[in-house]
This record gives structure tokens, C-alpha cells and sequence, in this order.
């Protein structure tokens, strides 16, 4: 089971921080990722990272913006957003193979 948290309401050029926690399985197995949905357009890939955190990958559109990152010892997945854009609006998901969380809102606006 995977639950993210800390989306909202934020200004452009502002930050966020997205959480995702994991339970029923040894999250330090797998990789993790990022996606995010807005309306109207295909979920896309934001950041991935490899089981120890040591290999990370980004889209193009977030590169330099945004960094994520793991912590193991605490079952917990993170997304540090910066710089934020109104482009960023989505739904942000938490993946593992099948397994998908239900979402956090992220809204970019003035």
C-alpha cells in the first residue's frame, strides 16, 4: 500500500514537499517513482530512483526543479519540488510495478 501526502496550494516559484509511505511489502527492495496527471493529458513519469537510492532519473520538464529521494529506515518516498510552475498542476502518484497510491493534489497558482 503506498499513501502520499503533502500536496496543495502554492504559488509559482514556491516549493512543496510530497511524501509517500509504504506498507505491506520491503520497501527497500524496489525502485520507486514519481507520476503526475493533469487534466486532460496522460500520466507521465516525473522521477524514478533505484532501490538504494543511488540511481535517479528525472523528465525533462522537472530537471534541475525537482529531487527525489528515499528513506528506507522509514518505509517513506519524497519528491522535494522547487521553483514550481503552474505546468506542475496535477495529481501526484507514488508507483512500484502494480501498486499505485491515491494521489496528492499539487496546485501551482497565483
Amino acid at each position: 500500500q503506498l499513501a502520499e501526502s503533502g500536496g496543495g496550494l502554492v504559488q509559482p516559484g514556491g516549493t512543496l514537499r510530497l511524501s509517500c509511505v509504504a506498507s505491506g511489502f520491503i520497501f527497500g527492495w524496489y525502485s520507486m517513482s514519481w507520476y503526475r496527471q493533469a487534466p486532460g493529458k496522460e500520466r507521465e513519469l516525473v522521477a524514478r530512483i533505484s532501490e538504494n537510492g543511488n540511481d535517479r532519473s528525472y523528465g525533462d520538464s522537472v530537471k534541475g526543479r525537482f529531487t527525489i529521494y528515499r528513506d528506507n529506515a522509514k518505509d517513506t518516498l519524497y519528491l522535494q519540488m522547487n521553483t514550481l510552475k503552474p505546468e506542475d498542476t496535477a495529481v501526484y502518484y507514488c508507483n512500484t510495478g502494480d501498486d499505485w497510491g491515491r494521489g496528492t493534489q499539487v496546485t501551482v497558482s497565483s
